[in-house]
């Protein structure tokens, strides 16, 4: 199936963005751990191209560590800042992110203004408050919770300015909404469990198959994706009249996916990087 998910109120988001950019003096970017590619949003490279950026790595506690790992180098090699961080356990992200701007504050009257963007669902509202030190914008599990603009001062010489979780208008890389799809980036409500479920299964077949034996208690793992999405089914009792009900076993993995319980996941690496992402219109 074709995903394409775009709410009215990010046709606005964008262009308040580009309205924003021209006050700021860097942009703070979050993505999400566990698809940094995937989760970025490429309009933004082209807005804020002259603008100095960090891009957080979110939800690092829901990542494999070693593709983190891989992913910090490829930044690295390419001269991109870049952090990781988890908004359940923040430690230092306050102090790294400030230290990160610090130099380029010093020849700046105050306040040095930092926007923070990201696509929906990255964990931004809660990296906001951990920022902040307190409770200023709303969170949850949900994408799209953000829906204005704000501005938090985090000390007398830098203000952090929010907006909300931009998708860009049109996803080109299918490979890339699935994966949106898979981590919640992407509403329910615009895709299909069971095909999301089928493709979930796959990759955590290809790349995880460990975990899939251990969780599900699988004989085998030598079947079609479809088939073992199936069997998944039948052991969770995911059924209907006419047998396995395929959007409940998709909704079951997914979830499961989400919340940790197959333990720490990462759905791609700097080689699934396209060369080409098709503009939005």
């Amino acid at each position: 199936m074709q995903i394409g998910w775009y709410p009215g109120h990010m046709n606005k988001a964008r262009k308040d963005i580009t309205h924003v950019l021209k006050k700021v003096h860097a942009v703070l970017e979050i993505v999400d751990a566990r698809l940094p590619y995937s989760s970025e949003n490429p309009l933004l490279q082209q807005l804020a191209a002259d603008k100095p950026s960090l891009k957080v790595l979110n939800k690092s506690d829901l990542a494999d560590p070693d593709i983190t790992r891989v992913w910090l180098e490829y930044y690295r090699n390419n001269q991109i800042s870049a952090m990781t961080a988890c908004g359940k356990n923040p430690g230092d992200i306050r102090s790294r992110v400030i230290q990160h701007f610090s130099a380029l504050q010093k020849n700046t009257k105050p306040p040095f203004r930092i926007m923070i963007v990201g696509i929906p669902n990255v964990g931004k509202s809660t990296l906001i408050n951990v920022l902040s030190e307190r409770k200023i914008a709303k969170t949850g599990n949900e994408p799209a919770v953000t829906k204005g603009q704000q501005q938090v001062m985090l000390n007398d010489n830098f203000a952090l300015l929010d907006t909300p979780g931009m998708l860009w208008p049109k996803i080109d890389d299918q490979d890339s909404a699935y994966r949106l799809a898979v981590t919640g980036a992407i509403k329910n409500t615009a895709f299909e469990f069971a095909d999301i479920g089928v493709y979930a299964i796959s990759v955590l077949q290809s790349n995880y198959p460990v975990r899939l034996i251990n969780r599900y208690g699988f004989t085998t793992l030598d079947i079609e994706p479809v088939d073992l999405l199936e069997e998944l089914g039948k052991k969770r009792g995911c059924l209907s009249k006419g047998g396995v009900d395929f959007n409940k076993a998709g909704e079951l993995l997914l979830n499961e996916i989400r919340t940790g319980k197959l333990g720490l996941l990462s759905f791609e690496l700097p080689g699934d990087i396209k060369e080409v992402l098709n503009e939005a219109t």
